[in-house]
C-alpha cells in the first residue's frame, strides 16, 4: 500500500508540475502574432538575437499567412544573417528559401534572393580550399541580375559579383600553379605543364576582369615553352612585356628562358643519344 500510495503522490506531483511550469505558460505563448512581431523586432533592433527569434518565430506560426506572420518569417532570417557565422548563414539562407517558396510573389522576393546569395558568400572559403560554395553564390547573385535586374540590388549584386570571381580565379591560379611547380620539382613533366596552361588559360577566359594578369602571363607563356609552344608561349610573355611594364614578374624573365632553353637543349641531347643506341 505504501508503494502504491508513493507512485500515487509521484504522478500527482508532475501532473501539478505540468500544470502550473509547463510549456503553456511560456508568456510569449500569450501574445498574439501583432504583439510578438513588435517584440521581436524590438530585440532584434537590440541585437539580442537569439531573444528575437523566439518572438519572431511564435509571430510566424500564430498567423503564418497574415501580414505579420511573413514579415516575422523574413526577420527571423535576418537574424540569423545579422548575427553571422557559418551555422547562422546556413540557416538564414534556409529561412530566406522557406520565405520564397511560400510567398513567390512577394514585393520583397528582391531582398530575399540577394540575402540568398549574401549568406552563400558569407560561407565561401579561402581560395585553396574547395569553392563549391563561391560558385553556388556567385549562381544566386547571377539569378538576382537574372530575375531583378531593376532591383535596388543590381548594382551590389555586381560589385559582389566582382569579389567573389575574384576568389574563384585566385583558386584557379592557386590549382595551375600547383601543377607549374609540381612540373618541376615533382618530375611529371610536360604532363603537369599541360595541366597549368589549362588553368591559366581557363582563368584568362573566364576572369577577364582578374587584376594580377601579369602572373597569369608569365607562368603560362614559361608553361608553353617548356612544352614547346614557343609561339604561343612569347605570344603570353610579350603581353606581359608591353602591359605589364613594372611587374616584378619581368624581373627573372629573360634568365628563365635561357634556363628553359638550357634545359630543353639536354633533354633533346639526351633523346638524340638514346636514339642512336637504339640503331
Amino acid at each position: 500500500m505504501e508503494r502504491g500510495s508513493a507512485c500515487a503522490a509521484v504522478l500527482l506531483a508532475i501532473v501539478i508540475s505540468a500544470g502550473c511550469g509547463g510549456p503553456k505558460d511560456d508568456p510569449i505563448l500569450r501574445l498574439s502574432a501583432e504583439e510578438s512581431l513588435i517584440e521581436g523586432k524590438a530585440l532584434l533592433e537590440a541585437k539580442k538575437f537569439y531573444s528575437a527569434r523566439q518572438y519572431l518565430t511564435h509571430a510566424f506560426e500564430v498567423e503564418p499567412n497574415s501580414e505579420s506572420g511573413r514579415e516575422a518569417l523574413l526577420l527571423v532570417a535576418d537574424a540569423h544573417f545579422l548575427q553571422g557565422g557559418s551555422q547562422n548563414f546556413i540557416k538564414a539562407e534556409a529561412k530566406y528559401r522557406d520565405f520564397q517558396n511560400r510567398f513567390p510573389t512577394s514585393e520583397r522576393s528582391a531582398y530575399v534572393q540577394y540575402q540568398i546569395a549574401a549568406s552563400l558568400a558569407g560561407r565561401m572559403r579561402r581560395p585553396d580550399r574547395d569553392q563549391s560554395i563561391s560558385h553556388d553564390a556567385l549562381e544566386a547573385y547571377q539569378d538576382l541580375l537574372r530575375l531583378f535586374p531593376e532591383s535596388d540590388k543590381a548594382d551590389e549584386a555586381r560589385r559582389q559579383i566582382e569579389v567573389v570571381k575574384a576568389t574563384l580565379a585566385e583558386a584557379e591560379f592557386l590549382v595551375g600553379n600547383y601543377n607549374f611547380r609540381r612540373a618541376r620539382f615533382a618530375k611529371c613533366g610536360a604532363v603537369c605543364f599541360r595541366a597549368a596552361v589549362t588553368r591559366f588559360e581557363r582563368l584568362l577566359e573566364e576572369y577577364p576582369a582578374y587584376s594580377e594578369k601579369d602572373k597569369i602571363y608569365y607562368y603560362l607563356g614559361l608553361a608553353r615553352l617548356e612544352i614547346g609552344e614557343d609561339e604561343k608561349a612569347e605570344e603570353a610573355l610579350q603581353l606581359l612585356e608591353a602591359e605589364y611594364k613594372g611587374s616584378k614578374f619581368l624581373q627573372g624573365l629573360e634568365r628563365d628562358r635561357r634556363q628553359i632553353a638550357k634545359d630543353r637543349a639536354k633533354r633533346e641531347q639526351k633523346l638524340a643519344r638514346k636514339a642512336k643506341r637504339r640503331s
